[in-house]
């Protein structure tokens, strides 16, 4: 089995990946715009060369608590099923290749609304990778929030 790769990035400390293969591109912060009544993990629009792209609060999206107002997040846009959309982020990491066969399930410690959005974990030698459904990752219910 071929290895796959991982784009990794944290989040309040943890280790997350996304299939490399979704990565469009990391961005460092972004002007954005706000937009009204949208679920608060929509932190609002970026304009991406002329591309008007959703940007989600990864750490809302978690259940995790507000991002400092002195941290500034990264960009982590990849392509959803809908088109490209932006997850902001705490910190980037690297590009982790790691083999299928190692695949895990993901931790039964986490919320069940959190382990809905792992595909499942990868046990590295320093720390545990988390990897993400992008597609899941992604669902912005307008109607619930």
């Amino acid at each position: 089995m071929m290895p796959r790769q991982y784009c990794t990035f944290f989040v309040e400390g943890q280790y997350y990946g996304l299939d490399a293969v979704r990565v469009q591109e990391i961005l460092c912060a972004q002007r954005m715009t706000p937009v009204p009544l949208a679920p608060p993990m929509v932190r609002g629009l970026i304009n991406l060369r002329g591309q008007i792209v959703m940007a989600l609060d990864l750490r809302h999206r978690l259940g995790m608590k507000e991002r400092p107002a002195a941290d500034v997040p990264v960009n982590v846009v990849l392509q959803a099923s809908d088109g490209a959309v932006s997850l902001l982020v705490d910190e980037i990491g690297d590009v982790v290749e790691a083999p299928q066969g190692d695949f895990e399930r993901p931790p039964e410690t986490l919320s069940e609304s959190v382990r809905d959005m792992i595909l499942g974990t990868y046990q590295l030698a320093d720390r545990l990778l988390m990897v993400l459904d992008a597609d899941e990752v992604v669902r912005v219910d307008w109607d619930k929030e």
